[in-house]
């Protein structure tokens, strides 16, 4: 089998799409940054869920933190992230008008 250059990285980050709970923690924090408790409250997740969310999604460098005070304010890593997401949902809903 053929090799490419940052195939295991890329691997590790559609594993981490493939949970729709991580999923929808990407498409929130596309609409703006938010705290643990604003991304709970947004996506209808415990905190602990989404805490654990973002560990996973920080270990694959989608999202990332910024202390402000005693809080941390999680923000996707680029505008490539962003992009992933949304096209992933277009993708979705123009199949759903195809069939």
């Amino acid at each position: 089998m053929r090799t490419l250059d940052g195939q295991t990285q890329v691997a590790k980050i559609f594993k981490a799409l493939g949970n729709e709970g991580r999923l929808i923690v990407l498409w929130a924090l596309s609409q703006k940054d938010c705290t643990v408790s604003e991304l709970a409250a947004t996506t209808d997740l415990s905190q602990p869920l989404v805490s654990q969310h973002l560990r996973s999604l920080k270990q694959v460098n989608l999202v990332s933190g910024n202390r402000q005070g005693k809080e941390v304010v999680y923000s996707l890593a680029d505008h490539h992230v962003a992009h992933i997401v949304e096209d992933a949902f277009i993708h979705v809903t123009e199949g759903e008008h195809n069939d």
